[in-house]
């Protein structure tokens, strides 16, 4: 008897034993071949099985990636707001995304594999087109290009392209990839924005306006009783030209009556004629005084309430601090006392309305400030101004009897809109405009509390620079 064929043994290999049978007859008739060999093959099949399915799975896994890679690349196009078209070597369109899709009114579908050639609205795009594409003048670099394109529409829209070619592993060029924004949408965005800014320019302007008026109308007070004075007299002496008229009229008609010497003498002592004349210099003299006076007051407030025209010229700056002084006194602070003393002649360039503007403003604040009940000095409200020699500039520190400037609002007191008085008190604009004029004149201006001073207060220094004084008039000029 034949001996029989021990069975394949249990496990995975049985798999393989089923997969593909085992003739026993077959097997004997393969001469040299032992179980040993078959054990060996069917341990190699199930092997080969394994890797089979593992690299099932890992192709598996690989498609799962590029799926996700595919829909990511899908996603970044879709959100994309710059159009984008990327062609091949004969300019067909291989690729493109929402943006040239909603742009042109066309879908994805109908794009691929037409020329983007079609989508240009003239020749003169189609020669910028070419100037970028053609092997000749083709560069591996980007190449920025203006193209107008026909929209969903019919209309006209310029784009405005960034050119880069596409490259293989071994650097053949095998097309092109067009990124570009549709310019009208940047230039309504330009548009919108220079109107924006020139509205921002008239705002700033009107506000600028806005706080010079206020500050002039401080003044009104203060102009009423300074224009009292010349006018008064101009008024009280037009009014003795009228009498001393009358008399003039009386003897002369006395004169052209041919009246006697006897006669003419009496009416000459009793319309004091003799008084009349002598009295006459003086009286046009005065009444030209006070004329020219008025005229000087109306010229500076005109001066101070006049846009601004950046004029430069030197200015003596005493002059200028005396008139803010006197302005805000007459104006709205008549009890306020002012220490200052002013030096020998200085002079700085700048536009002397404008640093009467900030002089004002800084003597007007400090009275507020020294007015408040909450100041507690002990005298009434005072301001010292002192000034400080240095090489090439003018300090002037102005220091108030107040409550001083708290901590935390010393580092926005020159912010705009920014103020520590009630509603309708202040516009927050004085201190803000006031840095900017004195920041243009090439100086500073800086707030602190004074420091062991007595009495204490706020402390506001104005640095300028210094110049030359004007040269004197020639004789051409002097007549």
């Amino acid at each position: 008897m034949e001996a029989p064929v021990p069975a394949a043994p249990p496990g995975p290999a049985s798999r393989a034993s089923q997969a593909l049978p085992y003739d026993a007859t077959q097997a004997q008739r393969l001469e040299g071949v032992d179980e040993s060999t078959w054990l060996d093959v069917i341990h190699k099949m199930e092997e080969v099985y394994q890797q089979l399915l593992a690299d099932e799975v890992a192709l598996e896994e690989k498609n799962s990636e590029l799926e996700q890679q595919q829909q990511f690349i899908f996603s970044l196009l879709s959100s994309m707001s710059d159009v984008l078209v990327a062609t091949d070597h004969e300019g067909r369109i291989e690729e493109t995304n929402a943006a040239l899709c909603e742009l042109v009114g066309r879908n994805d579908e109908a794009l691929r594999g037409e020329r983007f050639a079609l989508l240009i609205a003239d020749e003169l795009g189609l020669e910028r087109l070419r100037s970028v594409t053609e092997p000749v003048a083709a560069r591996h670099a980007a190449a920025a290009i203006e193209i107008d394109l026909v929209d969903r529409h019919g209309q006209r829209v310029p784009v405005d392209f960034n050119c880069t070619a596409r490259l293989t592993s071994a650097g053949r060029r095998v097309g092109h990839v067009f990124v570009g924004r549709p310019m009208g949408e940047l230039k309504r965005a330009y548009h919108q924005l220079r109107e924006a800014h020139e509205a921002l320019k008239r705002t700033q302007q009107q506000l600028l306006h806005s706080e010079k008026m206020a500050s002039l109308g401080r003044l009104v007070a203060g102009v009423a009783h300074e224009l009292n004075n010349p006018i008064s007299f101009v008024l009280g002496n037009v009014h003795a030209l009228e009498r001393y008229a009358e008399r003039l009229r009386r003897y002369l008609g006395a004169v052209h009556a041919g009246a006697g010497a006897p006669e003419l003498a009496a009416l000459r002592r009793e319309q004091r004629i003799d008084h009349t004349l002598a009295d006459l210099p003086s009286l046009m003299q005065g009444t030209l005084e006070g004329a020219q006076r008025t005229a000087d007051i109306v010229a500076g407030l005109k001066r101070f309430s006049a846009m601004d025209r950046e004029e430069r010229e030197p200015v003596e700056i005493h002059t200028i601090v005396e008139r803010a002084i006197h302005w805000v006194r007459k104006g709205t602070a008549p009890a306020f006392e002012v220490h200052y003393r002013p030096g020998p002649a200085c002079w700085v360039r700048g536009n002397a309305g404008q640093l009467l503007q900030v002089f004002m403003n800084l003597v007007q604040n400090a009275y507020d400030a020294a007015a408040l009940p909450s100041a507690a000095q002990p005298g009434p409200p005072g301001l010292w101004i002192e000034e400080q020699a240095q090489p090439g500039q003018v300090c002037l520190v102005f220091r108030d009897n107040g409550p001083g400037i708290a901590e935390e609002n010393l580092s926005r007191v020159f912010d705009p809109f920014f103020t520590t008085k009630a509603v309708g008190k202040g516009t927050g604009l004085g201190l803000s405009i006031s840095y900017g004029i004195v920041e243009r004149h090439g100086g500073s201006l800086a707030a602190r509390n004074a420091a062991g001073a007595a009495p204490s207060g706020a402390v506001f220094e104005v640095v300028l620079p210094t110049c030359a004084p004007p040269a004197p008039p020639g004789p051409a000029a002097r007549g």
